[in-house]
């Protein structure tokens, strides 16, 4: 085992269980949680626990992670992967994605990923995948975007900075917005989807509304209705739950797919997007070391400027936050 990552138990995991802490806190699945917890490789408060465990407020989380294995560092740094920096801190940047960068490697690609990019641009991440605190492939990623989706990014720089991002992501506390266009007129100025998501029975590659499915919501405010052709509602979106395809399948199937968004219904000629019109715009949670509020935004990127231009749009990359 590595030397231990140990951090004071945050709010937002008082009362989880310790196998669940541990998945939060390592980006680890739940099994190899559970695995190290019976393994004793995790302390709570100098003493092993067992997995069902539920943390106390005061509490020292300790977890001895396994080094990294030679096989598992793989995924070489690769400078020529463009993204911005929207801040820099000791304890995490704050990065904007542009469309059409895939966030980590997977079945469909395996080169050109953001986390080779922030492997090249910045080092210390390596250091950490190899002491085994970070996942090989996922380097201090707290959170992720589609492919296709630009914007906002937090990536924690040490094992208490993804600690506590984490832990603020599971408690719903992060704070993230996007700016949208959908299809048609939205009737009401705000609303929430409230409606739960799985994977689809006909196409399992996409996400379905399921009354089975995990709960997910989605808090929008319309920004302004374009008469385009063909008519459109820009808006703001603030997400409750971070699930795959969240935005995306919602709105279809309230009868207003993104617009551009080929897969979920969204595509029209005449709109001339080679991409959903989706955005992360703004990001907001506590710094993992002040404990101090701090938010980040991002500009809506050119070609969606353009394509508001061309829809007689008001706002351009000026949407304002729910």
């Amino acid at each position: 085992m590595s030397d231990p990552l140990a951090l004071l138990v945050p709010a937002p995991l008082v009362g989880e269980r310790v196998d669940r802490a541990v998945a939060l806190v390592t980006g680890r699945t739940r099994a190899e949680a559970a695995a190290l917890v019976d393994a004793g490789a995790v302390l709570v408060a100098g003493r092993s626990v067992a997995r069902a465990r539920r943390l106390q407020a005061g509490e020292t989380l300790e977890i001895a992670l396994p080094p990294a294995h030679a096989a598992e560092l793989a995924l070489a740094p690769d400078a020529g992967v463009a993204f911005g920096v929207v801040h820099e801190d000791p304890a995490f940047v704050v990065v904007d994605k542009p469309a059409g960068v895939v966030v980590h490697p997977g079945a469909g690609q395996r080169t050109g990923t953001l986390a080779a990019g922030l492997l090249a641009r910045f080092p210390d991440l390596a250091a950490h995948v190899q002491s085994g605190a970070f996942e090989p492939e996922r380097p201090g990623l707290v959170h992720r975007l589609d492919k296709d989706t630009s914007g906002l990014l937090v990536v924690a720089r040490t094992p208490e900075a993804l600690a506590s991002l984490s832990s603020q992501l599971a408690a719903r506390t992060m704070r993230r917005t996007y700016v949208a266009l959908v299809l048609g007129h939205l009737g009401a100025d705000e609303g929430t989807i409230d409606a739960p998501l799985g994977r689809s029975a006909r196409t399992p590659t996409k996400v379905a509304v399921r009354a089975d499915g995990r709960e997910a919501r989605t808090h929008y405010r319309v920004a302004e209705r374009l008469a385009g052709p063909p008519a459109t509602t820009l808006c703001t979106v603030q997400l409750e739950t971070g699930r795959t395809h969240q935005i995306r399948v919602h709105f279809a199937a309230i009868g207003h797919p993104v617009a551009g968004d080929t897969r979920y219904g969204g595509a029209r000629r005449s709109l001339h997007l080679g991409r959903p019109f989706l955005h992360a715009a703004s990001l907001g949670f506590l710094h993992p070391v002040t404990g101090a509020p701090v938010e980040y935004a991002a500009p809506l990127p050119a070609e969606l400027v353009d394509a508001l231009a061309r829809l007689g749009g008001q706002h351009g990359g000026n949407a304002r936050e729910p």
